[in-house]
């Protein structure tokens, strides 16, 4: 369990890595690029790792997959209706939202992630370096354009610093709740899980994520995303 709370953290501990990037004035089209790779990265981990891995759930893998779309739907509209609409906004141009709801937006996103990293690490024995690689990278952006709209919203540095240092440790615990769960339930295979996150997550990619690396990384971040889509098939290759 321990190992799996390690890896929780490092994946979203590049959450700190954006809060450090957003003071070195990184261009909007830099932090689109990065959103993109990341982006192509999830949709890779989506198609080659949780897909296929929850397929032998059979239609009841097909209903979790979709209650995960709808789920991270629901959710999200709530958090955006409540201030936290503007959480991946590269350009952090639109003051007014709420600190709180981007904190509790920028969790939802994560804890899926995190969920499946450990039960990947409780069914396999090894962490899944190609999940472990986009979930990693799909934060940074995230922690750029999180930290200039908690700006924004009159949240000091020292007080983002503290926000993302909590969101770290809460993904760190989600992973090893995921890693519990397999024991607790001996005969589960992380099946329907895997299924539930792969909808929200790609629900979260088609509604922000992908829109905002396009607006601002322009055209090129179609090649970009393909290299990040590339790269994480790579891993998946080379872990079978």
């Amino acid at each position: 369990m321990l190992i799996a709370i390690f890896w929780g953290g490092l994946a979203a501990a590049s959450l700190l890595v954006g809060f450090y990037l957003s003071s070195l004035g990184l261009s909007n089209r830099t932090v689109g690029m990065i959103m993109g790779f990341g982006g192509g990265a999830l949709l890779s981990a989506i198609a080659y790792e949780l897909v296929p891995k929850s397929a032998g759930g059979g239609w009841f893998a097909g209903v979790a997959f979709l209650a995960g779309a709808l789920t991270f739907f629901v959710a999200d509209w709530i958090v955006d209706r409540r201030g936290g609409n503007d959480r991946k906004d590269i350009e952090g141009n639109k003051p007014g939202g709420s600190g709180s709801a981007i904190f509790i937006g920028t969790l939802l996103d994560n804890v899926p992630e995190s969920i499946i990293l450990g039960m990947g690490l409780a069914v396999g024995g090894a962490i899944n370096t190609a999940f472990l690689v986009a979930v990693f990278v799909s934060n940074l952006p995230e922690g750029v354009a999180g930290t200039l709209n908690l700006s924004l919203a009159g949240r000091s540095r020292r007080d983002i610093f503290w926000m993302w240092t909590w969101l770290v440790v809460i993904s760190a615990a989600c992973a090893g709740f995921g890693y519990l769960m397999i024991g607790w339930f001996p005969g589960a295979s992380g099946l329907y899980a895997q299924a539930f996150a792969a909808g929200a997550m790609l629900t979260m990619l088609a509604d922000a994520m992908m829109p905002e690396a396009y607006e601002h990384g322009g055209k090129l971040v179609g090649l970009i995303t393909v290299s990040g889509f590339l790269v994480a098939a790579f891993l998946s290759a080379l872990e079978v």
